[in-house]
């Protein structure tokens, strides 16, 4: 294709359409046109209402107010994850968003920590997680920085209903000129000569053609998958659930500001706290859990009444050999699965809608923009896949057949060199600006029990003594700066009443 691209046509709606209609809207709604096809008698897979900090850059970006976002999607604040059982049964730690204690040139902080520990001198990792502290003692407002000094404060995501955060995306990209149409997708038509696609028939007959199409639809995959066969690489030997039932249910108290990742005898429970409600789901393995044990399980561990009734969801865990193929860039859905584990779905939309923004095709879609485009989202998804393989591989538990799996299965490449890395080193390396960063890796390292052999020889530069009085001086400023906060419950009153 050699033509400018002026029109953009994507298929699907929900949160990846919607998302994926709002940015380019908001960036090149001037030289574009765009139009989103979407029937309201397809249903959206919407269990993410997890969040991560980078969706505060997009509802940035988009010039969203934070108290209307929260006020629209009965959002909460999350500072992290809790996963329990995971190590071990009735052992838990926290995934918490932000730094942990001081960092020195060079050197991080927990390369300290590591001295005491090895010395049985080290107070709890987590006591130097101001994250991990308010989000125990169930608080919230917005933080910066530790009173008087340059320590980072808070760093926080949301959760949020995914449906009503689609439904506020929609009436916004809307009333900056996206145009949408409703209607089922009949049939898809190519070019004879390219293979490219040049319009979708809805099922009223309509023909809708353009440029560039995004392919939004799913797990479907409509347009990347069924129409141009572009292929999937599967991962479900190293992520083997292939299941999930879903199901909301009442609030029984004041909403945590963290997600719950409970893990079962057959993969792992998730409770989201809304401001209206709580979202619920079981992740699971399908050949070593039925569908009815599932709905029992999950059933039978609701922190409230059920709402709804259970829904089972499937998937295979993977990507898209190429998730921009001729005219078609799949985003969400489409172009690939990771079971929410870490809170990813949405990240990955954002971060694809961004890089097709940034390779944008304005004369004519050419090879180096696709190798570029799906280069990047490869690496991409490649180190958040290594990131929540280590979860399932560094596990204690020998009480089932599902976890003994997962203990004994290989790994890849990638995440090996990093776990033999730390192992012998405490050391991590951020690559290619991948998105977790090294507290993240600390954090489920040393949660999941992978102690390292050494530390880095800069910490011991700082006498016992002085490394004593670091320990008490950050815990010291870290808890006054909780005790200062208002609750949770507190701030989001305070977000309804402004």
């Amino acid at each position: 294709m050699n033509n400018k691209i002026t029109h953009v046509v994507i298929a699907g709606g929900g949160t990846a359409g919607w998302i994926t209609a709002a940015l380019l809207n908001k960036v090149l709604g001037n030289v574009i046109s765009i139009t989103l096809v979407e029937s309201e008698q397809i249903g959206t897979v919407g269990v993410g209402e997890a969040s991560i900090p980078p969706i505060l850059h997009l509802n940035a970006a988009l010039g969203i107010d934070e108290q209307q976002f929260i006020n629209a999607t009965q959002a909460t604040i999350k500072l992290g994850i809790e996963f329990e059982n995971w190590r071990e049964q009735q052992h838990s730690y926290m995934h918490a968003f932000g730094t942990l204690g001081k960092d020195f040139p060079f050197c991080e902080f927990y390369h300290f920590w590591l001295k005491a520990k090895q010395q049985n001198q080290a107070p709890d990792l987590w006591d130097f997680s101001v994250n991990y502290q308010a989000a125990k003692a169930g608080k919230f407002s917005h933080l910066r920085n530790l009173p008087n000094t340059q320590l980072p404060g808070l760093h926080y995501a949301y959760h949020f209903d995914a449906g009503l955060y689609a439904q506020f995306l929609k009436q916004l990209a809307q009333q900056r000129g996206v145009k949408r149409i409703e209607g089922k997708i009949a049939s898809v038509q190519q070019c004879h000569q390219s293979g490219d696609i040049q319009t979708l028939t809805l099922e009223d007959g309509s023909a809708i053609a353009g440029d560039l199409f995004i392919d939004c639809t799913g797990l479907s995959a409509l347009l990347i998958e069924k129409t141009l066969n572009t292929g999937f690489e599967d991962w479900s030997h190293w992520l083997p659930c292939d299941s999930a039932v879903a199901v909301q249910c009442e609030s029984a108290g004041a909403p945590l500001p963290y997600t719950r990742a409970i893990a079962r005898s057959v993969g792992w429970q998730w409770q989201i706290p809304l401001q209206h409600r709580v979202g619920n789901g079981l992740v699971y393995a399908s050949r070593f859990l039925s569908d009815d044990e599932a709905k029992q399980q999950l059933l039978a561990n609701l922190p409230g009444k059920a709402t709804t009734e259970p829904r089972i969801i499937r998937f295979k865990t993977g990507r898209r050999r190429l998730q921009w193929h001729k005219n078609v860039v799949a985003i969400g859905l489409s172009s690939g699965f990771l079971e929410p584990l870490e809170s990813t779905s949405i990240h990955l939309i954002q971060t694809a809608a961004i890089r097709l923004i940034k390779l944008f095709p304005h004369k004519g879609i050419k090879q180096p923009l696709v190798d570029s485009y799906n280069q990047q989202s490869k690496t991409e998804i490649e180190r958040i896949r290594d990131f929540i393989i280590l979860h399932y591989k560094l596990t204690e538990r020998s009480d089932s057949a599902f976890w003994r799996q997962c203990q004994q299965m290989s790994i890849p490449d990638s995440l090996q060199k990093k776990i033999a890395l730390f192992k012998h080193s405490g050391k991590l390396i951020r690559e290619d600006d991948e998105l977790f960063a090294e507290p993240a890796w600390q954090q489920v390292m040393l949660g999941q029990g992978l102690e390292p052999d050494d530390y880095h020889p800069l910490v011991n530069a700082l006498s016992d003594e002085q490394l004593h009085g670091l320990f008490v001086d950050l815990k010291a400023l870290i808890s006054h700066a909780v005790e200062q906060l208002p609750s949770h419950s507190e701030f989001l009153s305070r977000m309804k009443s402004k």
